[in-house]
């Protein structure tokens, strides 16, 4: 007799019947109010997306935010020129099938110009910040929505959900404003903006819980599949043209799946069966590592790594 794995469904409060509201519904409802208040706040917002989940999941419920109306904001990725193919894709087909406006800051632009130089270790993720920031002041975007969360990493776990920025895009953590009651200070001089964070107390589980409620469809990366990678510092990379493998390093086709998506010269594939949304739910729930803990190497460089790059400006 074959198994069937039953999940029980997350039922919605009934507005007006005294209901109380799901977990999921009070998330939702919270990010729908971010997204409503910077609308009403500010007038060049723009929603850093990369068509990893985090930001898919955000593009979802800024939709949900002004239904039936097209999302007023337009989108912004950093393109690495090392990112995977299958997500660029998924990027393209989104943006095309809502009608929305993408501004892309390329990296490689930038080290073409001689702006940038390639790292040693050929990673490019923390090559984003100088293409990112200049892209924000070209385009006076005043307040831009990331996908990042407080369970990812400690520095993250530091930043409010308006987070002011100074006019040369870096974050000091003693500029922090209070947060109380859901009221939100969008206040900034010229030349300042403030990065939003829609999903900030939300977690690895919960994204997936919602994407699983919502049917919202993600990159195929996102689930076990076949690929070679061969390892590097105990992470599986995919091979290719950005500097892996190296010496000594033997590339293995076996049956991975991407946490987080960044950077392929950064980002590990872990091991995993889990070939659908539910299978990826029970094994998030049994992990006890963040994704960016487990499958981020330019997280690793220093103890302090991410928030030296936030000072600098980064996501």
């Amino acid at each position: 007799m074959t198994s069937v794995a039953v999940t029980t469904p997350v039922t919605r409060g009934a507005p007006g019947r005294g209901d109380a509201l799901s977990h999921l519904d009070t998330l939702e409802s919270e990010a729908v109010h971010i997204f409503r208040e910077v609308a009403g706040e500010f007038e060049r917002p723009v929603i850093l997306f990369s068509g990893g989940k985090d930001s898919i999941v955000m593009l979802h419920l800024a939709r949900k935010a002004f239904a039936p109306a097209v999302v007023p904001f337009s989108l912004l990725h950093v393109d690495t020129g090392h990112n995977f193919p299958e997500v660029l894709a998924y990027r393209d087909r989104t943006v095309a099938s809502h009608g929305l406006t993408l501004h892309v800051a390329s990296v490689q632009d930038y080290i073409d110009r001689g702006v940038l130089r390639e790292r040693p270790d050929g990673t490019r993720n923390p090559l984003q910040t100088v293409p990112l920031n200049e892209r924000i002041q070209s385009e006076r975007f005043d307040a831009v929505f990331g996908g990042g969360r407080r369970d990812e990493e400690k520095a993250r776990a530091k930043e409010r959900i308006f987070s002011v920025r100074d006019e040369f895009s870096q974050w000091d953590p003693r500029r922090q404003r209070p947060e109380l009651w859901q009221l939100y200070n969008g206040r900034h001089a010229p030349g300042e903006h403030v990065r939003v964070f829609p999903l900030s107390n939300w977690t690895e589980l919960d994204v997936w819980q919602y994407i699983a409620r919502e049917g919202v469809e993600l990159p195929e990366i996102y689930y076990a599949h076949r690929r070679p990678v061969f390892n590097r510092g105990g992470m599986w990379l995919t091979a290719g043209d950005w500097g892996g493998p190296g010496e000594g390093e033997t590339v293995e086709d076996r049956l991975v799946r991407y946490r987080t998506v960044g950077d392929m010269s950064c980002t590990g594939a872990v091991d995993s069966d889990a070939t659908d949304v539910h299978q990826v739910i029970t094994e998030i729930a049994a992990s006890r590592l963040t994704e960016r803990g487990a499958t981020r190497a330019d997280d690793k460089l220093s103890e302090s790594a991410m928030e030296d790059r936030k000072r600098e400006g980064y996501f």
